[in-house]
């Protein structure tokens, strides 16, 4: 299944409306959101634009509520952190890099670990899993990114908005 990686929205709408019509022609078939997306509005797109499941962590500039999140059914909220099942592979989800360490205190046996917060695009390991950050949907500090991931084979691709 193809997964796609995105966090630090910060309500860029038009960044959000490209990427929504690009998840269709990519044939994403599930999201994960690592945070930021900051107001009600832009929550309410995300989560209307896509069909499939947003697992979605909670980021350190939401000004909408967590109980705004309930009214979408299609959202899988783990709050500021959380671990998932995805394929082949146990993956742990944050905003902050600070939580990478509560992630490995919740299961040690981690494969993937996606967080954002930086805005920076980076791939790295710790112990024996991956770190990823996809970068700024937004693209505030650094160009619009988000990834692309695989969750049978692993592989993973950061991809440009805008070249």
């Amino acid at each position: 299944m193809k997964v796609a990686i995105i966090s630090d929205i910060h309500d860029n709408l038009a960044n959000l409306g490209f990427f929504l019509n690009l998840t269709k022609k990519e044939e994403i078939e599930k999201i994960i959101c690592l945070g930021d997306i900051t107001n009600q509005e832009t929550l309410k797109i995300l989560a209307q634009g896509f069909t499939g499941e947003i697992l979605l962590v909670y980021g350190n500039m939401e000004i909408y509520s967590e109980n705004d999140i309930k009214e979408y059914r299609n959202i899988n909220y783990l709050g500021r952190f959380g671990t998932s099942q995805l394929g082949n592979f146990v993956v742990g989800l944050c905003h902050e890099p600070g939580f990478i360490k509560n992630l490995f205190e919740k299961n040690e046996d981690l494969n993937f670990i996606f967080y954002g917060h930086t805005h920076k695009p980076w791939l790295s390991m710790k112990n024996k899993a991956v770190l990823i950050n996809p970068g700024t949907l937004g693209g505030v500090f650094q160009k619009a990114s988000y990834a692309i991931w695989d969750d049978q084979d692993g592989k993973i691709k950061l991809k440009l908005i805008h070249n």
